[in-house]
């Protein structure tokens, strides 16, 4: 008997005893299992930053885990060897880990968060769903990152129980999520519209690869976009590529191709825009939209300053978006 998944927007029809395209979610005898539920291959203790989040709790430690397996194939992966993994290979490590467990290590770890990461929490999605309304109850926030890619309805009952949210926009075109991603453009789209709409803290990445994503049309469209759909306080992170996986082909991302795009995206109306995971002079900082004045210094993911206290600029009085307590 054929089962239809409709946790994304791949929608596999699976034969009895084969997995859909995420190969974790199986059918056995007709019903429909996920097979990585409560067993993260991948638990660690990160700075929020690294997230990234720039907005929500600065300076705060997250408790982060993942499962292996992903609903996307990213020809430029940084973390293919699990996202790319089936979880019957047995080379992977493991470890019993249910949402229980979860919340005692968060609470033993003074972590006032917890992030679905690394791969994509979409495909843990039972796993996630579960430890974020367990984390609730027990007062303990919920981060998910995610590339989005997944249907509407169990994407609306998820962000019942999230608090903030970073969705990789990877590209602006149907042709790049096609081509680099196997996937689509317009159900990220709508994932980032919907988590808006829903009150979650939102935050954008997009991963600029040369020659597939870094033209400035591209940059401009793509903050066009955000500012027109999610609102110009969203902030924005441009992080640059390294060759990875099945892009070893390609050099990594400039650091000037990122200023670039920051330059672009601050034209185009963007309060907060930054430049991650290379070492730039502003676009790790937070300025204030209003008066321009310095309110978070970074180096990495370090916080060497912050002025904001309650989230208003101490110097105009301007409300600064995001969860600062």
């Amino acid at each position: 008997m054929k089962i239809q998944c409709e946790l994304c927007p791949k929608n596999c029809l699976i034969e009895n005893g084969q997995s859909g395209d995420c190969r974790v979610r199986i059918n056995l005898d007709g019903v429909l299992r996920t097979v990585v539920y409560g067993y993260p291959c991948s638990i660690n203790i990160d700075p929020v930053e690294k997230k990234p989040l720039y907005h929500f709790l600065p300076g705060s430690s997250i408790l982060s885990i993942a499962t292996v397996g992903c609903n996307l194939h990213c020809k430029n992966c940084q973390n293919w060897e699990i996202s790319q993994a089936n979880p019957e290979d047995g080379d992977i490590p493991v470890y019993s880990c249910p949402p229980e467990r979860l919340i005692s290590l968060a609470k033993t770890r003074r972590c006032p968060s917890l992030a679905y990461t690394y791969t994509d929490p979409v495909i843990y999605y039972e796993y996630a769903y579960d430890a974020s309304k367990l984390a609730r109850e027990n007062r303990i926030r919920n981060v998910l990152v995610t590339a989005g890619y997944i249907n509407e309805q169990p994407w609306k009952k998820l962000l019942q129980y999230v608090d903030a949210v970073n969705i990789d926009l990877k590209g602006i075109t149907e042709e790049f999520y096609r081509d680099v991603c196997s996937a689509t453009l317009r159900p990220v789209q709508q994932a980032l519209i919907l988590a808006k709409a829903a009150g979650v803290h939102v935050e954008v990445t997009n991963l600029v690869i040369p020659t597939l994503n870094d033209s400035p049309d591209d940059m401009r469209k793509l903050a066009r976009w955000i500012k027109v759909n999610l609102g110009g306080e969203t902030p924005l992170h441009f992080s640059g590529f390294f060759p990875r996986y099945k892009m070893r082909n390609l050099p990594p991302t400039p650091l000037e191709t990122l200023e670039t795009a920051r330059k672009i995206a601050v034209e185009e109306g963007m309060d907060y825009v930054y430049v991650g995971n290379l070492q730039s002079k502003e676009g790790a900082n937070t300025y204030c939209p209003g008066c321009k004045k310095m309110l978070i210094e970074r180096s990495g993911y370090t916080i060497l300053q912050n002025r904001l206290g309650k989230g208003y600029c101490p110097d105009c009085g301007r409300e600064i978006y995001g969860v600062w307590r």
